[in-house]
């Protein structure tokens, strides 16, 4: 008699589902996820942050006895006006330093030539230099080739020598529309993607006890209550939170900029909103704002202090800055051990 294959007191489990992936299936299956949907998970981001950093905004007027979708409206209005205002100052900043860029190419050359010369054996690795090229010269001729038979067609000159006949290829002038097209497709993604980020955040902050009472249904909750509490004081705390680090980047620029603009950088605007908007990156984004204005001001002094001047403008601000704006402080505001995320 065959013996079973279940052992008394055993009980048999089922994998669960997705076992067989494992941690690194399931994180590339997540990723491959956000990646597929990142259209629509990119805006929805974005409108969440937004709602929480607009959010006492809208209870303010509120207080004021201002109606809820009259509030909601134009603070969405004045806040996307804000941002495009500022994005406009950038653009034609950009367009400003794209045209003076050649005129900073003589002041770089000469400055590579002082290096150059001031280093120690310099002639020697110039002659070295000016060998190798020799010989790659030598080696780049091209070999004598033998006489092909000449077409008696093509125009010859009187050295028996086949010269080429010239063609040139014109394109047609375009019309309105495709001058009308190529100015409007490089604008249709980030508008898409605005007027997406405009519509999520009206909405949310329309329904945002709402969507508060679904998510509290959704987990489930016994104590309605407490949980209701809790949620509501978690996201007044979290739009204080933003808030504060909105205002403390918004100053961190402004400084910035106006330093920028007394050393004699060109486009400090630039740099000072370009500053404020990277500090929302965390350990890389202050260098990274840093190394644009050191380049140009490399690029635009002859001598040297411009650049020294901004290198100590960056770095003991944002010490300073890092010492007296330490995140405890805005912890300490805003309750114990708070996270963004």
């Amino acid at each position: 008699m065959p013996r079973s294959l279940h052992r008394p007191g055993h009980d048999v489990v089922a994998a669960p589902l997705g076992s067989g992936l494992g941690p690194l299936g399931v994180v590339a299956l997540l990723i491959a996820a956000l990646y597929v949907g990142r259209e629509v998970f990119v805006p929805v981001a974005l409108a969440i942050l937004l709602s929480f950093v607009l959010a006492p905004l809208i209870r303010l007027l509120q207080r004021v006895y201002v109606p809820r979708a009259l509030a909601v409206v134009a603070v969405v209005l004045i806040a996307f006006a804000g941002i495009s205002v500022l994005a406009g100052m950038m653009a034609t900043q950009v367009t400003q330093l794209a045209g003076d860029l050649p005129r900073y190419q003589s002041t770089m050359r000469e400055k590579i030539s002082s290096l150059r010369g001031s280093t120690a054996g310099s002639g020697a690795l110039e002659r070295a230099a000016g060998v190798l090229q020799d010989l790659g010269k030598e080696l780049d001729k091209p070999q004598a080739t033998t006489a092909r038979p000449t077409n008696p067609l093509s125009p010859q000159t009187t050295s028996g020598e086949v010269k080429p006949v010239p063609v040139e290829l014109r394109q047609p002038d375009p019309g309105a529309l495709q001058t009308l097209g190529a100015f409007i497709t490089p604008l249709v993604h980030p508008l898409a993607t605005t007027g997406i980020v405009v519509i999520f955040v009206i909405f949310i902050l329309l329904q945002r006890e709402d969507l508060r009472n679904r998510l509290i249904r959704l987990a489930g909750t016994h104590d309605l209550q407490k949980t209701t509490a809790a949620l509501d004081d978690a996201a007044a705390r979290l739009s204080r939170l933003f808030l504060i680090q909105l205002a403390l980047n918004a100053a961190f620029g402004l400084v910035i900029g106006v330093g920028l603009w007394g050393i004699g950088v060109p486009n400090p605007v630039l740099w000072g909103i370009l500053a404020g908007v990277l500090r929302f990156v965390p350990y890389i984004g202050a260098f990274i704002s840093a190394a644009f204005p050191l380049a140009l001001a490399a690029a635009v002094d002859p001598g040297w202090w411009m650049l020294i001047w901004t290198a100590a403008l960056s770095f003991l601000w944002s010490r300073f800055w890092d010492t007296s704006s330490n995140p405890s402080f805005t912890v300490t505001r805003q309750g114990s051990h708070q996270s963004p995320l």
